[in-house]
């Protein structure tokens, strides 16, 4: 293989493999990209993150627990909520209650059948509207 290549180094012009090598140690290295004053101001940022997204569900059984379900949502977490083992004026406290927390965050809440709500904040999209198939059901009582 080196025959080969000395060969080749000859038609292209080199006379051997010595010059070549001369050639290449004598040279000043050349400044690298991550040397450069524009790199160091750059940041990489990765594309195709799978970033692991947790969903809560939970069967709150009094007012104090909306707190619990706000957390989370405060800590970007969409939560699944079942209310129908909840009194109806709790539920309706606990859904008034997280609605504001919706609110305050940027969130949206959308009720997905009768007592059970899907509450995610901003940076989870929901694709789909419930409210319409409901109203036409009768789901919502106090709309």
């Amino acid at each position: 293989m080196p025959n080969v290549f000395s060969k080749f180094m000859n038609f292209v012009g080199f006379d051997s493999d010595q010059e070549l090598e001369e050639g290449f140690i004598d040279q000043e290295p050349e400044m690298s990209i991550e040397d450069s004053p524009l790199a160091k101001r750059a940041k990489v940022v990765n594309i195709n993150t799978t970033a692991k997204l947790d969903v809560v569900v939970t069967s709150p059984e009094c007012f104090e627990d909306a707190r619990d379900i706000a957390d989370h949502l405060k800590q970007r977490k969409p939560c699944v909520i079942n209310l129908e083992g909840v009194e109806r004026e709790t539920s309706r406290r606990i859904v008034d209650f997280l609605s504001g927390a919706v609110y305050a965050v940027d969130g949206n809440i959308q009720k997905v059948s009768s007592g059970i709500f899907l509450i995610t904040p901003y940076n989870v999209n929901v694709m789909g509207d419930f409210k319409d198939e409901l109203r036409s059901k009768g789901v919502f009582p106090w709309s």
